[in-house]
């Protein structure tokens, strides 16, 4: 059964990600990677712009289908060796901000997850801000 998820992570490392077909999660663990299972979808809130940055974003920023069966370790630094999953990410996809999501029925149930890497969502919450999300091509 597809199951729905949300990563948060600032958009800069969202969007190495997208760039590299991969996802990462709470700094590189692998347990919340490997609770995805390969056909599942997995849509990206950023916060903030940068990590270290205080700039506020507070948007969805990219969504994807994880295309892999587990998670996989890699070297990013020294001394730095996050785990990661394969997605096809969706594109073009423009930002969909928190004010617009928070008029779908679902949000207080979400709103306080935002602040944990990595949680379950509804199909239809989902669908809704994927389909904010989408671009014309």
């Amino acid at each position: 059964m597809t199951k729905f998820w949300v990563g948060v992570v600032s958009k800069e490392h969202v969007q190495r990600g997208v760039k590299g077909g991969f996802c990462q999660v709470c700094h590189g663990k692998k347990g919340p990677l490997n609770r995805m299972k390969k056909g599942d979808y997995l849509l990206y809130y950023s916060p903030k712009y940068q990590m270290a940055d205080q700039e506020k974003l507070q948007a969805f920023t990219a969504v994807g289908k994880i295309v892999d069966d587990s998670a996989y370790q890699v070297e990013m630094f020294e001394d730095f060796f996050p785990f990661r999953r394969n997605v096809s990410y969706y594109q073009p996809v423009k930002d969909c901000p928190i004010e617009q999501v928070r008029l779908h029925p679902e949000w207080r149930q979400y709103a306080s997850k935002l602040r944990y890497g990595h949680f379950k969502v509804s199909k239809s919450f989902f669908l809704y801000i994927f389909e904010q999300m989408k671009q014309e091509k």
